[in-house]
């Protein structure tokens, strides 16, 4: 069946839910859009954008918050892959237990996350009933600062990294692969990183683009613990000005679709169903 009779076969009123859809999602984008084109009165042009890259403190913080976003992506790789795989492979019975555990991000505010990492770690460990200090505290100085905003980004994309690394196991059949692994000799460290993880591809990167969206745009973990971010910078240039943010949002937006579109390319568009193969 040809594309144009698969078009035909669509019922009429998916069709209109379809447009009401897209009406939805476009829309709002258009007038951000046409409002950032805005800035010069009478004049429709880049003037928006051109102040916003102009200003040293949007480089400054969103190459922060890109850098973050990075390091998140791979701790939290790092973290979910051999959890994944170990539950999936040895402990299925516990598997109910650690969705629950990574579904917590979604009940627990960044507020109460936030403020529960300032109060521990704003302390130095020490050993009870004795003077010595196990780990300074860590809002003390800056790199420390810097773990616990990674440690809080890490799980509020716990979520989304766990269930795509889940989902992309559960797709290629990693029993299988294991024991094809094993009868040649494989060691763990082999089939993990040269079996399992290339099977993956699809499901880390799109982890990774989420993970990287929610990184950007958070402002609550950021403000609080005192970070160059660029979530924060956002919201405060929102407060005082009105086209650079939208012309900051849309271009955020841009480079979302377009790592969406790098993903693609990179796994050819193919699922996950065929890198098992």
């Amino acid at each position: 069946m040809n594309l144009s009779a698969r078009l035909r076969n669509i019922p009429f009123w998916s069709w209109i839910w379809f447009i009401l859809g897209a009406l939805y999602f476009v829309l709002p984008l258009y007038a951000t859009l046409d409002f950032s084109l805005r800035m010069e009165r009478g004049v429709v042009g880049f003037k928006a954008y051109q102040s916003s890259f102009e200003d040293p403190e949007f480089l400054r913080t969103f190459g922060y918050s890109a850098l973050i976003a990075v390091v998140t992506i791979l701790a939290s790789a790092l973290l979910t892959i051999p959890t994944a795989y170990w539950i999936r492979l040895k402990l299925p019975q516990a598997r109910r237990i650690v969705e629950f555990i990574t579904l917590m991000p979604f009940v627990v505010p960044a507020i109460i996350l936030v403020f529960g990492l300032i109060r521990i770690y704003s302390a130095p460990l020490t050993i009870p009933f004795t003077d010595i200090v196990l780990m300074p505290a860590l809002t003390t100085f800056k790199f420390g600062t810097n773990i616990l905003v990674v440690a809080g980004y890490m799980v509020l994309g716990l979520p989304y990294m766990y269930r795509s690394v889940d989902t992309g196991m559960r797709t290629v059949g990693v029993h299988t692969l294991t024991e094809a692994a094993q009868s040649l000799g494989a060691n763990w460290y082999v089939i993990i990183t040269q079996v399992i993880l290339p099977n993956l591809r699809s499901a880390l990167l799109s982890g990774a683009l989420l993970t990287f969206a929610i990184v950007i745009g958070e402002v609550v973990l950021a403000s609080f613990l005192g970070v160059p971010a660029f979530g924060p910078y956002l919201f405060l240039l929102g407060q005082h000005r009105a086209f650079e943010p939208a012309a900051l949002s849309f271009t955020t937006f841009l480079m979302t679709w377009a790592a969406m579109g790098i993903i693609q390319l990179v796994t050819g568009g193919q699922g996950q169903a065929s890198g098992a193969h």
